[in-house]
């Protein structure tokens, strides 16, 4: 087998395991490493003077750890055409996030639906940072339909850009910069000095793939009104990046994200995006879903018609 088309053959490989099966709990994954690495170097370092810096050496260090771990490891499997393919196909598989992203997000609804709000309150707070203990089932749905959206970007497109560019070296150290702001990236009063370097360095690699996921969003839903939402609401947003898909979806939709959520005990007054304050429904998170899957298809296209050339 010729090492050329390697790439390519992986990305598709990869994309399609995702989706069929997603990602097991039970299975050993790369994620569940860095975030131990995290946690250790957190517990170590976050204490006393100097925390940005301590912050910013550890968030350093661990992504060139995992860029040079992963470029190791395509050099060495490089050197035999089958066992790269099948390293690299596994690694672009643990890479992406679609399938469980849309999975959770519709067991979400069906917990809360079922089993009440109580339940669907706890099902939430696995997949997002919020506090859910006061929120209602509109609000339920919302942060739903807002974490499909924001993390279509955090979990698909932006490690096919990455890949694409750089391999899984770059896929990898993308997953690290997203997993330290997930961890740290906090503004909260143990995190804001420590995980600061974090924040910025993830606003940074996000800047294009989110932008990307919006314009691919409203692409595959022939959504005017979501492209002008893009423009008129993506930049209110408390992130600089998030704003983006979220005013894309909410165009779409034509529907409210934001308001006012608790994080970690602090009260964030989040802008609001969008402008008709409607009933989410069930049928707005089966459309997101479908939205979803049809963003990460036509990035995986363009990633595939990049990666032959």
């Amino acid at each position: 087998m010729s090492t050329e088309y390697i790439p390519l053959l992986a990305l598709l490989i990869g994309f399609m395991l995702d989706a069929i099966i997603g990602d097991p709990y039970s299975w050993p994954h790369p994620i569940k490493l860095f975030g131990n690495c995290i946690a250790f170097g957190e517990k170590k370092l976050n204490t006393k003077k100097n925390r940005f810096a301590k912050g910013a050496v550890l968030t350093s260090l661990l992504i060139g750890l995992s860029y040079g771990a992963f470029y190791l490891i395509a050099e060495f499997s490089a050197q035999h055409a089958i066992a790269s393919l099948v390293i690299v196909s596994v690694f672009v598989f643990y890479g992406l996030a679609n399938h469980t992203l849309i999975k959770e997000g519709l067991k979400v609804n069906s917990v809360l639906e079922l089993e009440g709000l109580e339940a669907g309150r706890k099902q939430l707070s696995y997949i997002v940072g919020r506090d859910t203990s006061q929120l209602n089932a509109q609000e339920i749905r919302t942060a739903v339909l807002e974490t499909l959206a924001e993390n279509l970007s955090d979990g698909v497109i932006a490690p096919m850009f990455y890949y694409a560019i750089g391999g899984i070296p770059a896929m990898f150290a993308y997953k690290m910069i997203n997993t330290l702001d997930s961890m740290i990236g906090y503004k909260s009063e143990r995190y804001f000095y420590f995980g600061k370097f974090a924040a910025i360095v993830d606003d940074v690699a996000n800047y294009i793939p989110a932008r990307l996921t919006a314009l691919l969003m409203v692409l595959v839903s022939f959504s005017y009104r979501g492209f002008s939402f893009i423009f008129k609401f993506g930049h209110k947003h408390a992130s600089p990046n998030a704003g983006y898909p979220e005013s894309a979806l909410a165009g779409i939709l034509n529907c409210r994200f934001g308001g006012p959520n608790v994080y970690h005990g602090k009260l964030v007054d989040k802008p609001y995006i969008g402008e008709n304050e409607r009933e989410i429904t069930f049928q707005d998170i089966k459309k997101a879903a479908v939205i979803n899957a049809a963003t990460s298809f036509v990035m995986l296209i363009l990633c595939s018609i990049y990666l032959m050339y």
